[in-house]
């Protein structure tokens, strides 16, 4: 029986265990995480940011697997397959995953960094449960660098908790590589309207206690500086025991690195020149690693990728890539209400969605994202579908595998499983599934499965499982 040691206790080395099991892994798994607590569903930290949820909330479920919290790998002998982690110990291995995530970059902004080369007091990250705890109880004024998606959501959730926000963004609107400028444009002022102050087309030129002075010249009170500035893979590991690492550690198309008994996944690999720092092609590169690891063949191909913002009263989508909103060569669809605060852009190429950007249609969002992720054909009725006249396919009618919780990677199995065993509403799925629990985008979705599930009455509740579900 393969022993299976994971270097990394995030969703990814989580979701990696999960599958493991499902395709008929029997053999031991190790996992060593470096924080003291569980794996926890760090999507959703700006929802423990803003209190909507508590910390034990974004908690993740216990694995069938030896998880030894506190424990960092710090050394990876591949000629003898040992990893000696910082408490002494040595750990045996037949199959090594390197999923060590990735910390947050700093700008090389003077006043940051203290002189030990730590943040600087006043300075925070935020990568961690514990980096939400860091900011101080008593702040007022927050200032946010960068506005992708972590700095919008962060933005969003420490005024949720009260504090005078800023966001700092150098390009002219924010998430510009999720939105067009349409979009982006619509997006700060969704911002503005819930009382974020915006700084956009500016740098941060220095940090004092205190304050934090931009490229203008203008000085910001802040109390806290919080960097969502990026990150950088954590391959220091695969690179001292020799393996090949590029920004993040190099893999092929079975998630192997230069060493065929060690893989990487998540945040610290780069497969094909690309770190994607996404949580969804993470859970498709665990599926192909779990049915290799588990003697099945499986590549992993990076997919178009899909965004959902998680900020409170904030619904915006991004799928595919934004850039080809622009061309020519596809069919464009566009919707600009601005009135009511929506957009929606869609790109259709060969009757099928390429890519989209939708701003306050939460069900046309969630439409979408299935068709957009399965590559079926659109309605004819293009407007209607965004306005949700137009018929899709409902819940009941998607197949068992289908995502109707992309935040938490909850499928139509999962809550019909879960429906079953007596989660008869809402709320009780909620907590036995974490539905609706990230952004919230798929209540209705979720609502009505729960419709069609009660409709089907002890006959469709008391069907058995299909053969080879995971």
């Amino acid at each position: 029986m393969n022993h299976v040691l994971i270097a990394g206790n995030g969703p990814a080395a989580h979701r990696l265990v999960e599958r493991l099991r499902g395709h008929g892994h029997d053999g031991p798994i190790t996992v060593l995480g470096a924080e003291d607590r569980p794996a926890y569903n760090r999507v959703l930290l700006a929802s423990v940011l803003d209190g909507t949820l508590p910390p034990d909330a974004v908690e993740l479920p216990e694995l069938d697997a030896e998880v030894r919290t506190g424990v960092t790998a710090t050394a990876v002998d591949p000629a003898r397959r040992l990893v000696r982690t910082d408490a002494g110990v040595v750990h045996r291995y037949d199959e090594l995953v390197l999923a060590t995530g990735a910390r947050a970059a700093v700008p090389a902004v003077p006043g940051l960094r203290a002189a030990d080369g730590t943040l600087a007091a006043g300075v925070a990250a935020l990568r961690t449960l514990a980096d939400c705890a860091r900011i101080p109880a008593g702040a007022r004024r927050a200032v946010v660098l960068g506005g992708g998606v972590l700095g919008v959501e962060t933005a969003r959730g420490l005024l949720g908790r009260g504090l005078d926000v800023v966001l700092v963004h150098p390009n002219p609107h924010p998430m510009d590589r999720q939105l067009d400028a349409a979009g982006g444009a619509l997006l700060a002022e969704h911002l503005r309207e819930a009382g974020v102050r915006t700084r956009f087309g500016r740098r941060a030129a220095a940090h004092r206690p205190g304050e934090l002075v931009l490229d203008d010249g203008e000085v910001l009170a802040a109390d806290v500086v919080v960097l969502c500035t990026g990150v950088v893979p954590e391959a220091g590991l695969a690179r001292e025991a020799g393996l090949r690492v590029g920004r993040g550690v190099l893999v092929d198309d079975h998630l192997a690195t230069s060493d065929p008994h060690v893989h990487a996944l998540g945040d610290c690999a780069e497969h094909d020149g690309r770190v994607p720092g996404l949580i969804a092609p993470a859970w498709e590169q665990a599926e192909v690693l779990a049915r290799r690891l588990a003697g099945g063949a499986a590549r992993y191909r990076a997919g178009a990728t899909a965004t959902r913002l998680k900020a409170r009263g904030i619904d915006v989508a991004s799928l595919g890539d934004v850039a080809l909103l622009a061309s020519p060569e596809v069919e464009q669809v566009v919707l600009s209400d601005p009135a009511r605060g929506r957009y929606a852009k869609l790109a259709v190429r060969a009757e099928r969605l390429a890519a989209g950007v939708l701003i306050g249609f939460p069900q046309a969002a969630a439409t979408l994202a299935q068709l957009h992720d399965r590559g079926l054909p659109l309605p004819v009725d293009r407007l209607g579908l965004l306005l949700g006249a137009a018929p899709a396919a409902a819940p009941a009618e998607l197949p068992a595998d289908a995502v109707l919780c992309r935040c938490n990677d909850v499928s139509k199995r999962r809550l019909e499983d879960a429906w079953r065993a007596g989660a008869r509403d809402l709320g009780s799925l909620a907590r036995t599934t974490r539905a609706t629990t990230g952004c919230g985008g798929c209540a209705d979705e979720v609502r009505a499965l729960c419709a069609a599930l009660r409709a089907d009455g002890p006959t469709g509740a008391d069907e058995p499982e299909q053969e080879g579900v995971a």
